[in-house]
């Protein structure tokens, strides 16, 4: 027998080869539970909060014209000397319209001045949209090309900033305003920001 095959023999020993087994298993076992406990912690997140990385960042510099039928643009330096929202939706956003109503009632009640970015919109239905529904905001900016949404990190509308008086990010807003996002932490939030 030469060498080679020897050595072949030696290392292919039986009590090798369940060593080999067991530090397979071992390794599939802890990938097995490493998997699950990712899963685990995926499902308890609330996919609503993502974070953003502008959070406790000034808004970046932009400028937009009015949307249609409006007269005040919006730019990131109107959003300095007060507490303020900004409201990026689209008169095509399902849930824009959901929240509208409670837009429409932050304005009415003085709680907090609303800005709105019209995001990826075309200008007669916004024009239209807001007629129609109301409008809450008092500057709105167009962002017909997407351009200052990505900017700012949106993920998709509807989404509300509040932005503190120095003009930065101090919350993002994933999804439809509710009431108990207004009651548990926008609300008490402006009211800090504010002191």
């Amino acid at each position: 027998m030469n060498v080679m095959a020897e050595q072949m023999l030696e290392n292919h020993t039986p009590a090798r080869g369940i060593w080999l087994r067991k530090v397979f298993y071992t390794l599939m076992f802890l990938a097995f539970f490493a998997f699950v406990a990712l899963l685990g912690t995926g499902l308890t997140m609330d996919p609503r909060v993502v974070p953003s990385p502008l959070i406790g960042k000034p808004v970046p510099q932009f400028s937009l014209p009015p949307v249609k039928g409006r007269v005040l643009g919006l730019a990131s330096a109107d959003l300095k000397g007060e507490v303020s929202l900004v409201n990026v939706f689209a008169s095509w956003c399902v849930a824009c319209r959901a929240e509208h109503p409670l837009l429409m009632e932050i304005r009415k009640s003085g709680i907090v001045p609303i800005h709105g970015l019209n995001y990826k919109d075309r200008p007669d239905d916004a024009e239209a949209w807001l007629n129609k529904l109301g409008d809450p905001y008092t500057r709105t900016g167009a962002d017909v090309s997407g351009r200052v949404g990505i900017d700012w990190g949106v993920y998709g509308v509807p989404e509300t900033f509040v932005i503190d008086r120095d003009g930065r990010i101090a919350y993002k807003q994933i999804g439809p305003l509710t009431p108990e996002a207004l009651r548990d932490t926008i609300i008490p939030l402006i009211d800090k920001l504010r002191r």
